[in-house]
C-alpha cells in the first residue's frame, strides 16, 4: 500500500512556503517494513534519542533512512535556536515518532488526523499518558510541528491552549510572522484598536491560527473563504471571534479579502415563512423600495407575518393580485384581535409580553406597512387597482383614538442628578471589558454630554460629522481653543445633519458641550469615511473609532445605565424606562418653562421641527409654571369680590332684627346699604341710592359707627360678566352698566332714572380677599 504523497516544507525563492510531493527520494509506502522494525528495536532508545555514548555508525541507521530522512529535514527547516535544551527536544521527537511507527506498524505519514490528535493530547497531561516517560513536556510543541509538516495535521483547535504563536515562528520563521503582524497593527492602530500591542495575546493567537490553517504566513493568502470557514466550523470562540472580526477588517482594508458582514439586526431580511407566492412578492418589493434598509426590513417582516396569517386563515389570498377590499377588512379585523407572538417566526425576547393583546402603535404600524406595500405595488403598475389602499387599509378610529405623540418628561430632580453625573464623569465610571475600556474616555464623555445638552435624537447624535462644532464671538468665527475670548463670551454652534423631519441646520449649545467634542476630536484616530444611512453621502463621522461608527443604541444600552449608576437613580420611573428620546422632551420642556422662556417658534427652530405642532408635544408646561400662571391669572378674584359689612349685634340679640330693623350694613365706600339680599341686587356695583341707602356723613351713619357692639366682616359676592367688565375695563364699562340698569327697579322700587342718579357714579369699593376669623370693630 502506498500513500498518495509525502510533503516536506520547503522555502521558495520569493519567501513563500510550499509542500511539494516527494516521490523520487523517499519511498512513501505506509507500512513499516520488518527490517525497519527490527532496526529500530536493535538501535534502542539510547541510540534513537542520540544520548551520550550512542553509536552513530550502527548499521540500523542505514536501514531506517527512509523513516529518518524526512524527520531530520523538518528539524533542519524549523526556525528554532539551537540550544541544548531545544536540541534535546527535537531529537526526542524523532525517537518518539520512530518507536511509535514501529509499535503501530504504520509510518507517521500514513497516520490519520485522529491518530495525531491522540498522540498530541488535548492537554499536556493527556500527552504524557500516550508517550514514554522519557518524552518530556518540551517535546509536544516540536511534535506538533512534525504533525503539521509531515502529517498535514491542522486541527489545532483540538489541542486546547496550545502556543500557536511559537509554532508559527518555528514553521514560518519569526521575522516573517512578525512582519505580517506589523502590517496588521499599522491598520488597526490607525483606527484606534488596542489589539496587537506588545502585551496583547489575542491578535497573535488568532492570526497564527489562520496562518496555520491556510499553510501560509502571508496576509495576501487570507481570503474570504478562510474567514467564513473559521466561523462556520466554530474553530474560534469567545473573545477570539471579536479579534477575528477585527483581523478580517484589516485584511480587507489591505485589499486581500471582503470585509466581514454586518449583523442584520432585529428586522432580518432573511426571515421566511407563510405563503411562498406572498414571500416572493415581499422580496420583490424589498428589492425595489427606496426606503432606508431598516424601514424596508421592518416592513418586510410585517409582510411575512401577513403571509403566515394568509397561509393559516386565507389560503385563497396568497397572491396579492387576488386581494380585494373585503380581504383588507378581514385582515384588519383579525389584526385587531391578535396577541403578541401570533404569526411570528421567533418568539425569543418577548418574555412576559407573549400572549398579551397588541398595543395600538403596533397595530397601526402593521396596517401602515401593508398599505405602503399595496400602494407602491399599484403605483409601479405591478397590481391592478382593485381597491384604494388609502381607504381600504386606513387605520380604524378605534385605534387612532389611542395614538398620539406622548414625549415623557423626566422629573426635574432626576434629570438634575443625571446632568451632574455626566458633568463629573471619570474613567472609573466606564464599563470594563477584558481588554479595558471599549471606547476611549473622551469619546464616551462627548457622547454623554451631547445627549444631556444638545436635545438631539440618538440617531442624529450618531450621525454628527467631524467638525460639527463652531465657535463665534460677536458674529465672527474664532478657534475653539482661542485664548483671546473668554468661554462665556463665545457662542458655541452645533451643526446638525439632515434629520427625520427636515434638512441640516445649526443651533446654539452650551460651551461645555463644545469643549467636550473638541477634546474628543483632538485625540480621535483617523477613520475611513462612512456612508450616511439617511443621505447616502460619504462623510467623516464624529463618533467613530476602530473604523466603526458608534451604534445608535449605545446611549440607551450603555450611557444611560452608566449615568444612573453614578447618580444613584433608578433607570426607570412611573412613565417607563429612561431612554435617549426622553432627554429631548425634558430639555425642550425646561427651555419652555425657564425664567426667560423660549417662544414656541424659537423652540421649534432649536429642535429642528418642520411644524410648530410637533414642538407643542415636546414643550410641556411644568406644574410649577402652570400653578404660577394660574395664580397670576386671578381666576377667583376675577369672578368673586369681597366687600365689608357691619353687623349690628345689639339688633340681633335684642330681637329688633325680626321686626324689620336693619342689622346688616354693607359698606359701599360712600355710604351703607341695609338691603338684606344685597348679593342679589342688580344695582350693587353702581348703587342707585334707593331707600335702603344711607350716605356717610349723615347723622344716622354717625350714630351707627358710634356703636361699640359692631362686628366687621368681609363677604364674597359673585360678579356677572357686565360687572367683571366694569371692574377690569374702567369707566366706559361702568357707563354701559349704568345705561343698562337705568330702568331696572331698585330694591326700594324706583328705577335709577326716577331717582335721578348722577352720570359720574362710582363703583362699589372692592377689597382684597381676606381669609380668617372676623374681627371686632
Amino acid at each position: 500500500m502506498r500513500a498518495s504523497s509525502l510533503a516536506i516544507a520547503t522555502v521558495d525563492t520569493d519567501g513563500r512556503w510550499s509542500w511539494p510531493i516527494v516521490r523520487d527520494r523517499y519511498d512513501t509506502t505506509v507500512a513499516v517494513r520488518p527490517a525497519e522494525a527490527r532496526a529500530v528495536l536493535e538501535l534502542g532508545v539510547r541510540n534513537l534519542r542520540r544520548l551520550q555514548y550512542h553509536d552513530p555508525a550502527a548499521p540500523g541507521w542505514r536501514v531506517i533512512a527512509r523513516l529518518l530522512g524526512p524527520l531530520e529535514a523538518v528539524n533542519a527547516a524549523l526556525d528554532s535556536p539551537p540550544t541544548p535544551h531545544r536540541r534535546r527536544a527535537m531529537l526526542d521527537v524523532i525517537a518518539l515518532l520512530l518507536t511509535h511507527s514501529t509499535e503501530t506498524g504504520r509510518t507517521y505519514w500514513g497516520w490519520t488526523t485522529q491518530e495525531w490528535a491522540r498522540l498530541l493530547g488535548r492537554t499536556q497531561a493527556e500527552f504524557r499518558q500516550h508517550v514514554p516517560a522519557w518524552a518530556g513536556d518540551e517535546v509536544r510543541p516540536y511534535l506538533a510541528a512534525h504533525a503539521y509538516l509531515l502529517g498535514s495535521f491542522n486541527e489545532f483547535h483540538q489541542l486546547g491552549s496550545f502556543q500557536r504563536l511559537t509554532l508559527s515562528w518555528r514553521i514560518f520563521g519569526r521575522d516573517r510572522v512578525t512582519g505580517e503582524f506589523a502590517r496588521i497593527r499599522t491598520v488597526l492602530g490607525a483606527w484606534g484598536y488596542q489589539l496587537g500591542e506588545d502585551d496583547d495575546t489575542l491578535l497573535p493567537s488568532v492570526a497564527c491560527q489562520l496562518f496555520l490553517l491556510n499553510r501560509s504566513p502571508h496576509l495576501e493568502d487570507l481570503d474570504t473563504a478562510l474567514f467564513d470557514r473559521v466561523r462556520r466550523d466554530r474553530l474560534l470562540e469567545g473573545a477570539r471571534l471579536n479579534t477575528l472580526h477585527a483581523l478580517q477588517r484589516a485584511v480587507a482594508e489591505l485589499g486581500f479579502c471582503d470585509p466581514p458582514l454586518q449583523s442584520t439586526g432585529r428586522h432580518s431580511a432573511r426571515a421566511t415563512g407563510g405563503a411562498k407566492v406572498w414571500e416572493q412578492w415581499a422580496d420583490r418589493w424589498h428589492d425595489t423600495s427606496t426606503l432606508t434598509p431598516r424601514v424596508r426590513g421592518s416592513i418586510r417582516s410585517t409582510l411575512l407575518r401577513v403571509g403566515r396569517w394568509i397561509a393559516a386563515e386565507q389560503p385563497d389570498a396568497a397572491d396579492p393580485t387576488d386581494w380585494t377590499q373585503q380581504t383588507c377588512a378581514t385582515w384588519i379585523a383579525a389584526l385587531d384581535r391578535m396577541k403578541v407572538g401570533d404569526y411570528t417566526q421567533r418568539t425569543v425576547g418577548l418574555k412576559d409580553r407573549l400572549g398579551k393583546p397588541l398595543e395600538a402603535p403596533t397595530k397601526a404600524g402593521q396596517i401602515t406597512a401593508l398599505r405602503t406595500f399595496f400602494r407602491e405595488c399599484q403605483q409601479w403598475e405591478w397590481l391592478s387597482r382593485r381597491f384604494n389602499p388609502l381607504r381600504a387599509l386606513a387605520i380604524p378610529r378605534s385605534i387612532t383614538a389611542l395614538l398620539g405623540p406622548d414625549p415623557r418628561v423626566i422629573a426635574d430632580e432626576v434629570w438634575a442628578k443625571l446632568l451632574w453625573a455626566g458633568l463629573n464623569l471619570d474613567p472609573a465610571d466606564l464599563p470594563q471589558t477584558r481588554s479595558g475600556h471599549f471606547y476611549p474616555f473622551e469619546l464616551v464623555r462627548a457622547v454623554t454630554l451631547t445627549w444631556l445638552l444638545s436635545g438631539q435624537r440618538s440617531n442624529e447624535i450618531a450621525r454628527l460629522r467631524l467638525g460639527c462644532i463652531r465657535w463665534q464671538h460677536e458674529g465672527a468665527p474664532i478657534a475653539g481653543d482661542s485664548q483671546q475670548v473668554l468661554a462665556r463670551d463665545a457662542v458655541c454652534l452645533l451643526d446638525v445633519p439632515t434629520h427625520k423631519t427636515g434638512t441640516a441646520f445649526t443651533k446654539p449649545v452650551d460651551p461645555i458641550l463644545g469643549q467636550a467634542i473638541d477634546a474628543w476630536q483632538a485625540v480621535r484616530p483617523d477613520q475611513p469615511k462612512f456612508t450616511d444611512r439617511r443621505t447616502g453621502e460619504h462623510v467623516e463621522l464624529l463618533f467613530a473609532v476602530r473604523a466603526r461608527r458608534v451604534s445608535t443604541s449605545y446611549i440607551n444600552n450603555t450611557v444611560i445605565p452608566m449615568l444612573c449608576r453614578k447618580a444613584r437613580v433608578p433607570d426607570a420611573d412611573v412613565r417607563g424606562n429612561i431612554t435617549s428620546h426622553r432627554a429631548r422632551s425634558t430639555i425642550a420642556s425646561q427651555l419652555y418653562n425657564a425664567k426667560e422662556p423660549m417662544t414656541l417658534f424659537e423652540l421649534q427652530a432649536w429642535l429642528g421641527h418642520r411644524s410648530p405642532q410637533s414642538t407643542q408635544y415636546y414643550a410641556k408646561i411644568t406644574p410649577n409654571t402652570l400653578s404660577k400662571a394660574y395664580s397670576e391669572a386671578g381666576y377667583f378674584e376675577r369672578n368673586v369680590r369681597t366687600i365689608e359689612v357691619l353687623v349690628d349685634r345689639d339688633a340681633v340679640t335684642s330681637g329688633a332684627a325680626t321686626t324689620g330693623e336693619p342689622w346688616q350694613h354693607y359698606d359701599l365706600g360712600h355710604g351703607y346699604c341695609t338691603y338684606t339680599f344685597f348679593e342679589q341686587c342688580q344695582h350693587r356695583m353702581a348703587c342707585a341710592r334707593c331707600d335702603f341707602y344711607t350716605p356717610k356723613g349723615s347723622t344716622k351713619t354717625q350714630l351707627l359707627e358710634a356703636k361699640g357692639n359692631l362686628q366687621k366682616m368681609a363677604i364674597s359676592i359673585p360678579l356677572t360678566e357686565d360687572e367683571q367688565a366694569a371692574v377690569t375695563d374702567g369707566q366706559s364699562a361702568l357707563d354701559r352698566l349704568l345705561d343698562r340698569l337705568a330702568d331696572t327697579p331698585t330694591p326700594a322700587g324706583p328705577t335709577p332714572r326716577q331717582l335721578d342718579i348722577p352720570t359720574n357714579a362710582t363703583l362699589l369699593p372692592i377689597l382684597d380677599v381676606r381669609q380668617g376669623k372676623p374681627q371686632q370693630a
